[in-house]
C-alpha cells in the first residue's frame, strides 16, 4: 500500500509522465457516479472530463468515462482511439458491458458512445432488464464512474444527470455559457431533483475572474432557485490545451508540470476529499433511477 497524502504532494508537483498500468481494480465500497455536464457547447466538458478521469487513475483509483453525448460523442476521437464495441452493442447485441469497455491513456477505461444512445429510447423490457443487469456489473469494478452527457437540457441530458450522484457543472466566462448553465440548475431545481452540483469554470484569465464566474453564479442559484453550488476549482485558459486535442493526447499527459494539469489534479483531490455522506446515494439507487427513465420513456 502506498502513502495516500505523499501521492497527493507527488501528483501536485509531478515532474514525470509515469502512469499505473492498465488494469481494473476495486479499491472503494461504493462506486461514485459523477455527470460531467455543461449549459452549452464548446465549454470544454469533454476534455476536462477525460483529465479528471486520468488525474483519479493517477491517485489509484479505477475509473471509467462513459461517452454520454447523443449524436456528439467523441472521447474516442480526442484520444485518438478505435474501439471496436460501443454502447449500442449492449443495447442492440446483448453483449456484456464488459465487453465494450475500451483501454484508455494511463489507466482509464472507456465506454464508447455515438449512434447507439438514441436506441436507448426504443428498448423493451427484456433489454431494459439486460441493460440494467449489465450496469451492476459496474460497481465491482469501479471506483468511479464519470457520464460525459451531452449539453443543454434534453430529455437524456437530464436523465443521466438525475441519476448521477454528483453532478460537475463545466461552464466558461462568456455570458451565454453562464445563462445557458443557470437555465440547466433551474430545469433542475424545477424538476425536484437535489444533486450534488458543483461547478468548474473553464478557460480563465486568472484565479480572480474564476471566483468572480463562481459567486455570479451562485449568488444567482441561491437568491432566485434556493440552490447551493460547491466550487469545485477552475483551469486556465492555455494554448497547450488546443495543442493536446491535436495531439489527441490528454493535456494532463502532455504536460504533467502545466498549471492547467495541476488545476485537474487540484480538483480531483477536492473531490476525494469530500465523500458522499448520503446513506441513499448508493449504486443500487443509480441503478433505479435509470432503469425508470428508460421504462418511462419508451415510445412504442
Amino acid at each position: 500500500m502506498y502513502d495516500q497524502a505523499e501521492k497527493l504532494r507527488q501528483l501536485l508537483r509531478k515532474t514525470d509522465n509515469t502512469h499505473q498500468e492498465n488494469t481494473i481494480e476495486k479499491r472503494t465500497n461504493n462506486t461514485r457516479i459523477m455527470a460531467v455536464t455543461s449549459g452549452k457547447g464548446g465549454v470544454g466538458k469533454t476534455n476536462f472530463a477525460i483529465n479528471l478521469a486520468i488525474s483519479l487513475s493517477n491517485l489509484g483509483y479505477s475509473v471509467l468515462v462513459i461517452d454520454a453525448d447523443i449524436g456528439l460523442a467523441n472521447i474516442d476521437v480526442l484520444l485518438g482511439l478505435f474501439p471496436k464495441e460501443t454502447i449500442s452493442s449492449v443495447l442492440t447485441q446483448n453483449k456484456k458491458i464488459t465487453d465494450v469497455i475500451t483501454d484508455g491513456p494511463n489507466g482509464i477505461k472507456i465506454i464508447a458512445g455515438g449512434s447507439g444512445l438514441y436506441d436507448m429510447l426504443q428498448l423493451n423490457n427484456d433489454s431494459i432488464e439486460h441493460l440494467k443487469k449489465q450496469l451492476i456489473e459496474l460497481e465491482s469494478l469501479f471506483d468511479f464512474v464519470l457520464i460525459d452527457t451531452g449539453a443543454g437540457i434534453s430529455e437524456m441530458v437530464m436523465s443521466f444527470v438525475a441519476a448521477a450522484h454528483e453532478v460537475i457543472l463545466v461552464t466558461t466566462p462568456e455570458p451565454t455559457s453562464l445563462t445557458d448553465v443557470y437555465t440547466l440548475i433551474k430545469a433542475l431545481r424545477i424538476k425536484g431533483h437535489n444533486n450534488m452540483l458543483k461547478l468548474v469554470v473553464n478557460r480563465v484569465e486568472n484565479s480572480k475572474e474564476a471566483l468572480s464566474v463562481f459567486e455570479k453564479l451562485s449568488i444567482a442559484s441561491s437568491k432566485f432557485l434556493s440552490t447551493k453550488i460547491e466550487n469545485l476549482g477552475y483551469i486556465q485558459n492555455s494554448k497547450q490545451v488546443v495543442e493536446a486535442v491535436k495531439n489527441q493526447h490528454p493535456f494532463i499527459s502532455l504536460y504533467p508540470n502545466s498549471s492547467i494539469a495541476k488545476s485537474v489534479n487540484s480538483i480531483a483531490i477536492k473531490i476525494i476529499g469530500s465523500p458522499i455522506e448520503d446513506e441513499n446515494s448508493n449504486f443500487q439507487n443509480f441503478i433505479g433511477k435509470f432503469k425508470g427513465f428508460f421504462a418511462n420513456n419508451k415510445t412504442y
